[in-house]
């Protein structure tokens, strides 16, 4: 059955709103845009990045189930696609239930991959895909338990929680109570409940940009792979993406065999974002999101369709090509101060090189640790690729006026 997309801001025009729009989400509603979709845009803040290039804006509490039920009947959406965890996500099985709009992937998905707890049930208990060691806990007391079940180091995590907020790493007992009162205080929404992970020895850690599309000429829907990417990580949040990252064919094969499983099992259309440790040919699963992935900002440089179009494309049931044509890196800009009415310095020199680009995420509000803008970089080999991507984002200033 063929395509239709109508006219947007018209009575034919295919409607999605995005719950969160941060710089992910803007790069998705470009995407949508240039398929003709009309594009609904929500946030906790005004003026988000996604914000200011959708038809529609919204500043609305998205995890008030009544505020985001009624801005959900205001809209009429035929899609609603979550791009943050912080969301009423009974409001979104209920739309689903009810046949309202369509939630990318499912509601069942973000429902489990918002909360870790969920997500790890799923992958280890059902699944049983290799995972870490993990204990869930609720109280400090049972915190305390778990920590020394695992044994030291361990990781620590919200169960709801996002870019490395509340996470840390427990080297000794004595780190435990501190550990606890950091994760209380940074998860997106505090239910009190944190994992406990045990160290994986692994050799370095992947994202697998994963797509669940239709097929054209059958209509049933096809699972594809982007080439993984390697990432570095600080304090839990990406600071430098690199594709394709090498690994032995068997580990490639594993890793491609996890990240199906567990996105069958979730559902829907769309990109998913499976991130997996690697060790030789050993993989392990470590988390799912069922959105563009931070990392994969990479393939804006990387592939002729980025992880947004793929996206776009497959939730519109369009084909998709996740074909590579370039070694690439990316390498994040931080805001470095805590201010607003910021402004960049340093684009000449940064995009003097035409093997380097910039995307500015327009963000109204800085914080020392804040992703405003990231480089990417394309070369003969990821090395030299990251090298470029970093100098690039160094170049660029960040001044307070």
């Amino acid at each position: 059955m063929s395509v239709t997309i109508g006219t947007p801001l018209q009575s034919s025009a295919v409607k999605v709103l995005l719950l969160g729009s941060g710089e992910l989400g803007k790069e998705v509603v470009i995407s949508l845009q240039r398929l003709g979709v009309e594009v609904h845009a929500a946030d906790r803040y005004e003026n988000a990045p996604a914000m200011q290039v959708a038809h529609y804006a919204y500043t609305i509490n998205m995890a008030d189930a009544t505020e985001l039920k009624k801005l959900i009947h205001h809209v009429k959406p035929h899609l609603i696609i979550p791009e943050i965890e912080a969301i009423a996500t009974e409001v979104l099985l209920e739309i689903e239930e009810q046949n309202i709009a369509t939630i990318i992937p499912s509601a069942k998905a973000v429902n489990l991959t918002m909360n870790r707890e969920g997500i790890r049930k799923l992958a280890a208990e059902e699944l049983g895909l290799p995972t870490s060691a993990y204990r869930f806990a609720n109280t400090l007391e049972s915190f305390r338990a778990a920590c020394d079940d695992i044994g030291y180091p361990n990781f620590v995590k919200p169960v709801m929680s996002s870019s490395g907020k509340g996470q840390s790493r427990v080297k000794s007992f004595d780190e435990v109570d501190a550990a606890w009162e950091y994760a209380q205080t940074g998860g997106r929404v505090n239910q009190g409940t944190v994992i406990v992970e045990s160290q994986i020895d692994f050799d370095f850690e992947i994202t697998l940009l994963t797509v669940r599309s239709k097929n054209p000429e059958t209509g049933e829907i096809e699972t594809s792979f982007c080439d993984p990417i390697g990432h570095l990580q600080d304090s839990g949040d990406y600071v430098e993406s690199w594709q394709p990252q090498a690994m032995t064919p068997a580990a490639l094969e594993e890793a491609k065999r996890i990240a199906h499983k567990v996105t069958v099992a979730l559902g829907g259309c769309g990109i998913f974002g499976v991130e997996l440790f690697v060790k030789a040919d050993k993989v392990w699963f470590s988390e799912v999101s069922p959105r563009p992935h931070d990392t994969g900002l990479v393939t804006l440089a990387s592939q002729f369709q980025s992880e947004f179009e793929l996206h776009a494309r497959a939730i519109l049931g369009l084909p998709v090509n996740t074909t590579r044509h370039s070694v690439a890196a990316s390498a994040v800009i931080y805001a470095g101060v805590d201010d607003t009415n910021l402004s960049y310095s340093g684009l000449d020199l940064a995009l003097a090189n035409p093997n380097t680009d910039l995307r500015l995420f327009a963000k109204p509000e800085g914080f020392k640790r804040r992703r405003m803008g990231v480089a990417t970089a394309r070369a003969e080999s990821t090395d030299q690729a990251r090298e470029l991507a970093k100098n690039t984002a160094n170049l660029v200033k960040v001044n307070q006026n």
